[in-house]
């Protein structure tokens, strides 16, 4: 019999956050869930009179979260699970790219995640017991051009969540970076944000990267039903994992990655090896 869970979902208005917010209900789990206006909350509390509760945060408001948090715990009650979901996708050439797009991408996929963590870590440590996760991405293992941004935020991400499943095992509470690979969220659409294209020199490497993104837009082979359900298996695991991919696509790319970087790290062991003694 699954247990009832208390989970904190940011970001439950569309994509990833709103299905796993449905799936969790469905299953008997109270949900709170961040939105960033009024009617989002409106709209997320109709899901369930009872279970579905919203509160308004954005998490780039880092002085607003511990507040948020402590009332959460003292209205709806302890927080079982955190899921640190809101984030968004930013594209652009990283030459073409400013710096301000960088802030504001890392800001909410990564000092917002963190300071989520940091809000929710207090109450589950006293408990002994707690669970987050941390949505990443393939792209916080893999690259592309022209989403160095990203993928920056989410290679932060993912060793963040890694480092903290260690200091934070001991004390019971679990970490999971859970990286999806393409799923049909608005992720590539309305989500995204574009840095204009100005320098040409970078035409051939980036054009066909964007026009295969949009192409396959709303088509992607991932469900986020079915990718909510593996987070709640996960959610109720006995030993979750510390990295969970979501997706054939992800686990093609990624074991790929891991194995062209142990191809180099082996043509280049001499070297390596050279700098000792």
């Amino acid at each position: 019999m699954q247990v009832s869970k208390t989970i904190l979902i940011t970001g439950v208005s569309s994509g990833f956050g709103r299905a796993l917010a449905q799936e969790a209900l469905a299953s008997g789990h109270t949900v709170v869930g961040t939105v960033r206006s009024p009617q989002a909350k409106r709209d997320f509390e109709s899901l369930s009179a009872r279970s579905a509760f919203g509160r308004i945060l954005d998490v780039t408001d880092f002085d607003a979260i511990d507040g948020v948090v402590s009332e959460i715990e003292a209205s709806v009650g302890p927080i079982d699970v955190l899921v640190n979901n809101a984030g968004y996708g930013h594209e652009g050439v990283m030459e073409e790219s400013p710096l301000s797009e960088m802030r504001r991408q890392f800001d909410v996929n990564v000092f917002g995640a963190v300071a989520m963590m940091k809000a929710v870590l207090p109450f589950m440590r006293t408990r002994r017991r707690g669970h987050i996760l941390n949505i990443t991405s393939m792209g916080g293992f893999i690259t592309m051009p022209g989403i160095a941004y990203y993928c920056g935020s989410k290679f932060a991400l993912e060793g963040i969540s890694e480092a903290l499943s260690q200091e934070v095992k001991h004390l019971g509470i679990a970490v999971t970076a859970v990286a999806p690979g393409s799923f049909r969220t608005d992720w590539a659409g309305r989500s995204m944000t574009r840095t204009p294209r100005s320098i040409p020199d970078y035409d051939d490497v980036f054009d066909p990267v964007r026009q295969a993104r949009e192409q396959k837009s709303g088509k992607q082979l991932g469900d986020p039903r079915k990718a909510a359900r593996a987070m709640l298996a996960a959610i109720a695991a006995d030993n979750p994992p510390v990295h969970l991919l979501l997706g054939s696509d992800a686990l093609g790319l990624v074991r790929g990655k891991l194995s062209a970087l142990e191809d180099e790290i082996r043509a280049w062991e001499t070297v390596t090896v050279s700098t000792d003694g």
